[in-house]
């Protein structure tokens, strides 16, 4: 799923090796905004022409592919669960397909574009729309179990954590909701709207907003524990945070990638790429992945910041990195996927 786990962290707990290069690459139909889920061996994705895709790790071949109405977009990025795959589209319509076949299984309809990736507790799944509700679906046969209204977009996806949802939006609110019941709990002033997706750990609530600022919210105490702004590059923040344990990283429309003490907000250090960073940065260990509109995927030191190695797709990048089973996938905005791993000599390339 997106960010890998209910919380969002962009942490991946798979390894890859030192060295990456090219296992394959894969042609869209059209960009591909959509970060990738990799399940049993499945690279699930789709793209802005309406096609969503199954392909196979391994080889980068098609299994199969799903065509939304209309060739509407799919830039909302897929949760595959229990054999199903579930992701909303430009029309505002959710999709439940069969992991293994493609076949749809069931639709939900609301009355806004999706770009939120989906959630999962406990058999219900979670997501919000641009008509300004957080649903909360069964499972099994898409039955709306409840909804709850904010006062502006839900562009971002839920966070869960201790049977909680917790979304921000574009009223400037941080909402914080029981699973349970769809009943709110609590809701914090952000100061500003956000499309991005909050990271939540034990030490709180990570998040970056269209007023240029990166938050570090307090759950206990409910409040903003601190707030980082650059004065002089004023850019927004579309990407969402990954969090460890000491270190929170994101990217800005300011070109940077920075890394951040998750308790203090003191900025640990800052790299430069040469374009918008709104590809969502992923953890491995000690290294960072995340792509940039300037056509590169870089890999950092998660301490110091400083560039390791760099791959050129040669197009802008706004996905993030899906990592399993020792490769990175991810799409570029001219519909290439590409998936990085060890190198394969020769005679397993053949096959």
């Amino acid at each position: 799923m997106f960010r890998g786990d209910a919380q969002l962290t962009g942490v991946s707990h798979d390894e890859l090796p030192s060295l990456l290069s090219v296992r394959w690459t894969f042609q869209a139909a059209e960009a591909v905004a959509s970060t990738a889920a990799i399940v049993q061996g499945t690279v699930y994705l789709g793209c802005e022409e309406g096609i969503f895709y199954a392909i196979d790790l391994a080889t980068g071949q098609e299994k199969w592919t799903f065509k939304a109405k209309d060739e509407v977009p799919l830039q909302a990025s897929p949760l595959v669960l229990e054999g199903m795959v579930y992701f909303g589209d430009d029309d505002g319509i959710f999709h439940a397909l069969d992991a293994s076949t493609g076949k749809e299984r069931w639709t939900f309809e609301t009355d806004g574009q999706i770009f939120s990736s989906a959630n999962h507790h406990q058999g219900r799944i979670l997501f919000g729309s641009y008509d300004a509700h957080l649903y909360c679906l069964d499972a099994t046969d898409g039955r709306l179990i409840w909804k709850y209204e904010t006062e502006g977009k839900l562009h971002g996806s839920p966070g869960i954590f201790n049977g909680q949802a917790i979304v921000a939006g574009c009223d400037e609110g941080l909402h914080i909701v029981n699973i349970s019941d769809g009943k709110l709990v609590t809701r914090i002033s952000m100061g500003s709207v956000t499309g991005a997706s909050p990271a939540v750990a034990e030490s709180g609530v990570y998040v970056g907003t269209y007023g240029n600022q990166v938050l570090g919210i307090d759950l206990a105490t409910r409040k903003v524990r601190w707030r980082f702004e650059d004065p002089d590059r004023q850019f927004p923040y579309m990407a969402s945070a990954a969090i460890t344990k000491d270190t929170v990283v994101i990217g800005g429309r300011d070109k940077f990638v920075r890394a951040f003490d998750p308790i203090t907000g003191q900025q640990r250090w800052s790299f430069r790429t040469k374009a918008r960073v709104d590809s969502s940065p992923v953890v491995v260990g000690k290294r960072v992945f995340v792509g940039s509109s300037d056509g590169n995927l870089y890999e950092l030191d998660i301490a110091s910041g400083k560039e390791i190695w760099r791959f050129e797709a040669g197009a802008g990048i706004i996905a993030s990195p899906a990592i399993a089973q020792g490769c990175l996938v991810v799409g570029t905005l001219d519909g290439t996927v590409y998936c990085l791993s060890q190198k394969l000599p020769p005679e397993e390339v053949k096959k």
